[in-house]
């Protein structure tokens, strides 16, 4: 599945995040919840995750020792499996939402071959620099 658009949802009190009818189906073997490089997190079909972290470790085959294990733990250590509830939510582990500031009321990102999950003044200002980058690209 493609995942594009964007919407709002909330996190309730236990960290539940419903994730959007239309990208339910993707998730019915569950799937990997990590942080994201720019402060958001990023949610993945357990086959697309797995294609990424093999991409990531397959790129290190050239200096196997030390980069590789840097990019493992890198990818890796605050990775996390989750199945869908019967109400289409995902369980959003408490440090992971700490760590990216995500309380009640989220906008979630679909990116292509994952989805990213925002607090919202963060992704309007992200929204901001992209467009400040696409008009100094057209001059």
């Amino acid at each position: 599945m493609f995942f594009f658009g964007t919407f709002e949802h909330s996190i309730d009190e236990r960290g539940r995040l419903a994730i959007p009818a239309s990208y339910r189906r993707a998730f019915v073997d569950g799937g990997v919840v990590r942080p994201g490089s720019d402060g958001c997190l990023e949610i993945y079909t357990q086959e697309t995750f797995d294609g990424e972290a093999q991409r990531r470790l397959d790129s290190e085959d050239g200096n196997r020792l030390r980069t590789a294990r840097r990019t493992r733990r890198g990818f890796l250590h605050d990775a996390y499996s989750f199945d869908l509830d019967r109400q289409g939510r995902v369980l959003l582990p408490s440090q992971l939402r700490e760590s990216t500031n995500l309380t009640g009321r989220v906008s979630l990102v679909g990116c292509g071959d994952y989805i990213e999950i925002w607090e919202p003044l963060r992704w309007a200002q992200e929204l901001n620099e992209l467009a400040n980058e696409e008009q100094q690209a057209l001059g």
